[in-house]
C-alpha cells in the first residue's frame, strides 16, 4: 500500500512540475504533451496496481512489474533516438548558420577593404 501512495504522489508532483514548466515557456509544448501523456498512463496504474497486472495478463507478460519495466526502456529508447535526430539536426543548422555568418562577415570586410583603400587615394 505504501508503495501504491508513494507512486501516485510522485507521479501528482511529476504533473504538476509538467505544467508549471510548460506555464512558464521552459518546457516546449511537444515534449510537455509526451510527458503528461506517460502521467495520464502512469497515474492511474500507479493508484491501481491490479489494473495493471490484468493488462500484463491480457498481454501475455508474467507480471505488471515486467510490463512497466520493459514498456519504460523501450519508452526512454524511443526518446534518447527523438533527441539524437533533434541534436543532429541542430547542429546541421549551427554549422549552416556559422557558414553564413562568416560568409557575411567576409563581405563586409572585403567592403571596409575597399572604402579604406577609396578614403586613401583621395586623402
Amino acid at each position: 500500500m505504501k508503495l501504491t501512495l508513494v507512486t501516485g504522489l510522485t507521479g501528482l508532483i511529476l504533473l504538476g512540475t509538467i505544467i508549471e514548466l510548460l506555464r512558464r515557456r521552459q518546457l516546449r509544448e511537444k515534449y510537455g504533451m509526451l510527458w503528461l501523456g506517460v502521467l495520464v498512463i502512469v497515474i492511474p496504474l500507479s493508484l491501481f496496481p491490479r489494473l495493471l497486472d490484468s493488462v500484463a495478463e491480457l498481454l501475455g507478460v508474467a507480471s505488471g512489474v515486467s510490463l512497466v519495466l520493459f514498456l519504460g526502456i523501450v519508452f526512454l529508447l524511443l526518446v534518447c533516438v527523438h533527441l539524437s535526430w533533434e541534436v543532429s539536426a541542430l547542429e546541421e543548422e549551427t554549422r549552416t548558420l556559422a557558414e553564413d555568418f562568416a560568409l557575411l562577415r567576409a563581405e563586409i570586410d572585403a567592403e571596409r577593404a575597399a572604402r579604406n583603400e577609396l578614403v586613401s587615394h583621395d586623402g
